[in-house]
């Protein structure tokens, strides 16, 4: 089962899908989540935005971008896991790409 237009929990497809990929990946940026979701970036930004003003999410500034996860000071983190961890298994589409997503950078001098 892929979250869905019908399947919109958090007021939204991008909302829901941008929540299971922070769950999925712990913590990442804008872009990062642009290009997973296949989304553009102003969309991306937006849901951000309104989950932020939800206090679902917690943003940290590391160097000019700024990092996403959810907020650890949400007073219902742990059920907020667990529910976002349940619809993340019903998105294997959504989980397949995030597990394959490179998360450290690359030897300096590898060749491509």
């Amino acid at each position: 089962m892929k979250v869905t237009g019908q399947s919109m929990p958090f007021g939204g497809g991008t909302r829901t899908r941008v929540l299971l990929l922070l769950q999925l990946l712990g913590a990442s940026y804008a872009r990062e989540l642009s290009r997973l979701l296949e989304q553009p970036v102003s969309v991306v930004q937006k849901a951000l935005a309104s989950l932020e003003r939800d206090a679902l999410i917690a943003a940290q500034t590391v160097g000019r971008a700024r990092l996403f996860r959810l907020n650890p000071r949400y007073f219902a983190l742990t059920e907020l896991e667990a529910y976002v961890e349940r619809l993340a298994e019903a998105d294997r589409d959504l989980s397949g790409r995030a597990a394959t997503l490179r998360r450290r950078p690359r030897r300096t001098g590898k060749p491509r």
